[in-house]
C-alpha cells in the first residue's frame, strides 16, 4: 500500500519543482506574467485535488496539471484572437519523415559524473550553451518544444512524456527527433561544433 505524502512533503516537492516549472511555462507563453500565473494555478490544482496522494506520484501529475494549464492558457488566447487571425493561411511545414520515431535519448550514453564541471571555463561554455538552446527553444512549435522540455530537461521516460502530452510514445519520439533536428540546425547555424 502507498503511502500518503505529508503537508511538508507536498510544500517541499512544490518548493523543488517551482523553478523548473516557471522556465517551461515561460518557454510556452513567452510572457513572464502569464508563467506566473500558470505556476500558481498548476501549484494551487495539485494541492485541491492530489495532496492525498502518495509523494512519488506527485512529479507526474503536477507535469500533467502543468501541461494541461498551459494548453488551457492557449484556449485562451485562441479565443480571444479568432477575430484578428486567419487560420487559412497556416499550413504544415514540410519537415524531413525519415527518421521522424528517432529518439535520442535512447543512443546517448550519460555518464554519472557529466552533470559536474569543474573548470570556470567549462562551467561558462555550459551557461552559453544553455542560453543558446533556450533561445533557440522559442521557435519551436508547442509540441515539440513541450516534448523535448519533458524528455530532456524533466527527464521523464517516454511513456510519463505519452501520458502527460495526451498523445502515443510514437508522437513524443516524432515531436522529440523533430525538436531535436530543427535545434541542432540552429546551434549549427550559430557556430556550435554538434
Amino acid at each position: 500500500m502507498a503511502i500518503l505524502a505529508t503537508r511538508e512533503e507536498l510544500s517541499d516537492f512544490l518548493i523543488e519543482t517551482e523553478r523548473r516549472a516557471y522556465k517551461q511555462a515561460l518557454f510556452a507563453v513567452h510572457d513572464e506574467h502569464a508563467a506566473l500565473d500558470i505556476i500558481q494555478d498548476s501549484m494551487m490544482k495539485l494541492a485541491a485535488s492530489y495532496s492525498a496522494k502518495p509523494a512519488e506520484e506527485l512529479p507526474l501529475l503536477f507535469q500533467r496539471i502543468l501541461q494541461n494549464t498551459i494548453r488551457d492558457y492557449y484556449r485562451r488566447q485562441k479565443t480571444r484572437s479568432l477575430w484578428t487571425t486567419l487560420f487559412s493561411a497556416f499550413t504544415p511545414s514540410d519537415q524531413d519523415k525519415s527518421q521522424e520515431d528517432f529518439d535520442i535519448l535512447e543512443t546517448l550514453q550519460i555518464k554519472p559524473e557529466s552533470n559536474y564541471i569543474k573548470e570556470p571555463d567549462e562551467q561558462l561554455e555550459r551557461a552559453q550553451m544553455i542560453n543558446l538552446i533556450e533561445k533557440a527553444m522559442e521557435i519551436l512549435p508547442a509540441r515539440q518544444r513541450e516534448a523535448f522540455i519533458l524528455r530532456y530537461w524533466e527527464e521523464m521516460s517516454l511513456a510519463e512524456t505519452a501520458v502527460i502530452m495526451n498523445c502515443s510514445e510514437g508522437s513524443v519520439k516524432t515531436h522529440c527527433s523533430r525538436a531535436v533536428h530543427t535545434l541542432a540546425s540552429i546551434l549549427r547555424e550559430k557556430g556550435v561544433k554538434l
